[in-house]
């Protein structure tokens, strides 16, 4: 079966906290209960950083989707726990000066084609997006490349 891929958007503030934890898991806003139920083990997980406007991470999906709303990330909307969570296991993580910048994957991307070319940033509004396999790879591939530059 082939995987999901999923691109959770949110603030660059959350993706740290989640590496503050180890990155053990991710987690899906309340109105997002149906697209919670159809993550498996096996997907793939982009995390798109609301604010810098940037990409922070991969990560596969290791186990089943959960309930819980203990706080651990931040929402504008009081009260908002991100209870639709899942364990995950991070492919790749950026540190904050090595997020890959959007707009340098906007053109190849196939996903932000759905958007005049202008308003490009509307393809990254929401909380959850399901994206094709091969932006999945060009984010994943873009991440690592930067990471690698930026270490030597």
């Amino acid at each position: 079966m082939q995987p999901t891929y999923w691109m959770l958007v949110s603030g660059a503030n959350n993706f740290e906290t989640s590496r503050a934890r180890g990155f053990d898991i991710a987690g899906m806003k309340s109105r997002h209960g149906k697209k919670a139920a159809e993550v498996r083990p096996g997907d793939k997980v982009i995390f798109y950083l609301t604010g810098v406007m940037a990409f922070g991470g991969t990560a596969e999906v290791t186990g089943e989707a959960f309930y819980a709303e203990d706080p651990i990330w931040c929402s504008s909307k009081a009260g908002e726990a991100y209870p639709h969570r899942f364990p995950i296991r991070m492919e790749v993580a950026a540190e904050p000066n090595e997020y890959v910048p959007a707009a340098e994957l906007v053109e190849p991307m196939s996903h932000t084609k759905k958007w005049p070319a202008q308003h490009w940033r509307l393809a990254f509004q929401g909380n959850v997006h399901r994206l094709p396999a091969e932006d999945y790879e060009l984010i994943r591939q873009a991440i690592e490349q930067r990471a690698g530059v930026l270490a030597r």
